[in-house]
């Protein structure tokens, strides 16, 4: 059995991936090196679209319970990062400190406006706390592969990540407009999820033994797709292509296109 992450867990990974994306940006040649994985961005660009990420995170957790996120004076004066590295790293450990000390002050039970409203992911402060640990995780990726030195995903961060985004990123009631079908993910630690597309939307749904399973239909998948929790969450953010070597895909592989290219908000 794996270990089902509590708020505090939230906490302390946000904290520890922070430290490794200062760590990364801290040893890059410059601050105008190309981001890779995110064309057209500079390293100085990546930083401070995460780093806004942070502080509007924090201002819409501080804000509580609302029909839509705060005004963006809340959480931006409209002068941007600095450009000098102490100061932007400076600047990148301010935005994190704003983003946990807001979500201690909350605790994790309070309701919160979320773009989520749509999925299986309530719509609370511990589920904002959750959602920053990928988010932030596949940034430092970016970095380091930015600066030539990318590592995998930790497992812990991994394996809680690709859950959240089968449950937060992934499920929606916005119908699916392309034929049924159901998709099934393992990671190599031992974990699998199901996602199911229908006119109904995508519901997700953890695999196991039959008696702890969460999908009560055992329908054979039409696609799947294999490998560590590390590189499921890349390439579902398309840090990895679907063709990567590291992966094993399986079945209909254009479902994972038609899943790429769904934007349900659209």
């Amino acid at each position: 059995m794996h270990k089902t992450l509590t708020f505090s867990d939230h906490l302390r990974l946000i904290d520890e991936r922070s430290t490794a994306f200062r760590a990364a940006v801290a040893a890059a040649p410059s601050l105008d090196v190309p981001v890779p994985s995110c064309p057209g961005w500079t390293l100085f660009d990546l930083v401070q679209h995460v780093g806004m990420g942070r502080r509007k995170s924090a201002a819409i957790v501080a804000a509580g319970p609302a029909d839509a996120p705060p005004e963006r004076s809340a959480w931006e004066d409209g002068t941007g990062a600095p450009r000098e590295r102490e100061a932007l790293l400076a600047w990148w450990t301010e935005s994190v400190e704003r983003l946990t000390s807001a979500l201690r002050e909350a605790g994790p039970d309070r309701g919160c406006w979320t773009w989520w409203g749509d999925s299986q992911s309530p719509q609370t402060s511990g589920a904002w706390a959750r959602r920053q640990v990928p988010e932030i995780a596949v940034h430092t990726h970016d970095v380091q592969l930015t600066v030539g030195a990318p590592q995998p995903l930790p497992e812990e961060v991994a394996l809680d990540g690709f859950d959240d985004c089968q449950f937060t990123l992934c499920s929606t009631d916005v119908a699916w407009p392309h034929e049924p079908a159901v998709v099934d993910y393992y990671a190599t630690e031992g974990r699998s999820w199901r996602l199911r597309l229908s006119r109904d939307g995508a519901w997700a749904a953890r695999l196991g033994a039959p008696a702890v399973s969460e999908d009560p239909d055992p329908d054979t998948a039409d696609a799947s797709a294999r490998g560590t929790a590390s590189d499921l969450v890349l390439f579902f953010y398309g840090r990895i292509p679907p063709d990567s070597l590291k992966l094993e895909l399986d079945g209909d592989r254009r479902i994972f296109d038609q899943l790429i290219a769904w934007d349900p908000s659209v």
